[in-house]
């Protein structure tokens, strides 16, 4: 696969292609499940287009829980399937597709006296977990309290009966859709962000084009990904098509980091929810809710119940001065995708839902980012033309040899470069190590290098998607205005302190 490399064509070029093709295959949404489809087809030589109403990842694909893991908490609702899926899926992660964006991570889980599981149901369950996954990158432990303060040194002791200590994974859900992208470019497809799709034409039976921010981009077949808005596009085909998927609300809570971590903790709750505390960016990441959603997928905000509920639950496993309400950063919502089922989201299924539309397009609803390689491939198995394509492993871009730190470079901002570019991150810093704000790592090589060689046309694609001012609390407005100077004037790069 040709490996991305320096600028981008030209946004008006990129529009110029898609108006004068007739694609392959088009791919509608742009998060992660839509990337990989656009990739997995790509790669095989057909012409691919995709295109995203907003950002590449904007939605569910930027507002995840940042983990790549086997499912623990779907052990007790018996779909061994999926945490099996899972576990290999995590593992191709890790060693070969995307080392650089995706990391071991230890979890602890506490058992506490009256809790929803016993320490020997905790124990058994490990055991069970790791043997899914044939022992690799999941060995499990357990531990009294001195050991699990070891890792977490605020976990709450009292009442604690043990702890589970286990590996998962985590990762930078943006960035791994982006790069995603990148590799779909590289294979030949041509990418467009910010390109709403509003109207499908069917033509004799089949959809043979989509009208999208006034270009018409024909294709021979059709793949609809939009996540939350995977109803919406497939009422395009066919007003009278009955809903597919329904949405439950995501809210997590970014706090200060209260001193270094060993490990993340998972703490379980009723009803087979857990709520986590993951060190993420310098921040400690907490979650998260569950709660059905049937708003506009575009409307889906923070609430301060929500936030009440994510401090209420955390505060299960963590004492009250790390969850102050004057320590939060960052809250964000996310919208999950789920099959159109019966019962409580929180127990609602994981997995994909695969549907042909009369139109022959096939969309898709549902499943977990981290299996996203292998949903790609199952919706492209519904397609003639790729029915015998299996999920490549090839490396993403950013996942080759971590180059060598230049000297002029702060070893801090250089291990920040590399867990967000990987072997990119040398091309990143020639671009400026100026910081954009003094309090975090992020530089302007960074604002450059997602104007010039990541598609960003918005202060948010920067502050949210490419950098972690936003999650840091560090988008300020001075900030916001320099990177908006910037995207307003290409080939002028003005370097500001951000305060």
């Amino acid at each position: 696969m040709e490996r991305f490399a320096g600028r981008q064509l030209g946004r008006d070029a990129t529009r110029e292609r898609l108006a004068s093709e007739t694609f392959d295959l088009l791919v509608i949404g742009a998060g992660i499940v839509g990337a990989r489809i656009a990739l997995e087809a790509a790669r095989t030589g057909a012409s691919v287009a995709l295109l995203d109403a907003g950002d590449f990842g904007g939605a569910t694909s930027s507002a995840s829980s940042k983990l790549i893991h086997g499912g623990l908490r779907y052990l007790p609702l018996g779909d061994v399937r999926l945490v099996r899926e899972s576990h290999l899926e995590r593992r191709a992660l890790l060693d070969r597709v995307a080392p650089h964006l995706v990391r071991p991570l230890t979890f602890v889980l506490p058992a506490y006296r009256g809790g929803p599981h016993s320490a020997a149901a905790m124990a058994a369950g490990l055991l069970a977990y790791s043997a899914l996954s044939g022992f690799h990158h999941s060995r499990a432990r357990i531990v009294g309290a001195r050991g699990a303060r070891r890792l977490v040194p605020p976990l709450r002791t009292e009442g604690l009966v043990a702890a589970g200590v286990y590996r998962d994974a985590q990762t930078h859900d943006s960035r791994l859709a982006l790069a995603t992208v990148k590799a779909a470019a590289g294979a030949g497809a041509a990418v467009a962000n910010h390109m709403r799709v509003a109207a499908l034409d069917v033509g004799t039976g089949r959809v043979v084009a989509a009208l999208a921010d006034g270009v018409r981009v024909r294709c021979r077949a059709a793949v609809n990904a939009a996540g939350p808005w995977v109803d919406d596009v497939r009422r395009l085909e066919d007003a009278r098509v009955q809903p597919m998927a329904r949405l439950s609300k995501g809210v997590h809570v970014l706090v200060s980091q209260p001193g270094p971590w060993g490990a993340a903790l998972t703490v379980p709750l009723e009803r087979g929810r857990v709520a986590f505390a993951v060190p993420w960016q310098g921040t400690l990441m907490l979650g998260t809710t569950d709660t059905e959603y049937e708003g506009d997928p575009g409307r889906a905000t923070v609430e301060p119940e929500d936030v009440e509920t994510v401090l209420r639950e955390a505060a299960v496993g963590l004492p009250p001065e790390v969850l102050a309400p004057d320590r939060i950063l960052h809250t964000f919502a996310g919208l999950r995708v789920l099959p159109r089922v019966a019962g409580d989201t929180a127990t609602a299924p994981r997995s994909e839902v695969i549907r042909t539309g009369r139109g022959g397009m096939v969309s898709v609803a549902g499943g977990k980012l981290t299996t996203h390689r292998r949903i790609a491939v199952q919706v492209l198995h519904r397609l003639e033309r790729f029915a015998r394509v299996q999920p490549s492993r090839d490396p993403l871009p950013g996942a080759g040899r971590p180059p060598t730190r230049p000297a002029e470079v702060d070893p801090a901002v250089w291990l920040h470069l590399l867990r967000l570019y990987g072997d990119e991150a040398g091309q990143v810093a020639e671009g400026g190590l100026e910081p954009v704000h003094p309090a975090g790592p992020d530089v302007w090589g960074q604002v450059r290098y997602a104007v010039d060689c990541e598609w960003a046309l918005t202060v948010e694609d920067v502050v949210r998607r490419r950098t972690s001012l936003e999650v840091r609390g560090l988008a300020t407005p001075a900030v916001r205005e320099r990177i908006g100077a910037t995207l307003a004037g290409p080939g002028v790069f003005q370097v500001a302190d951000g305060r």
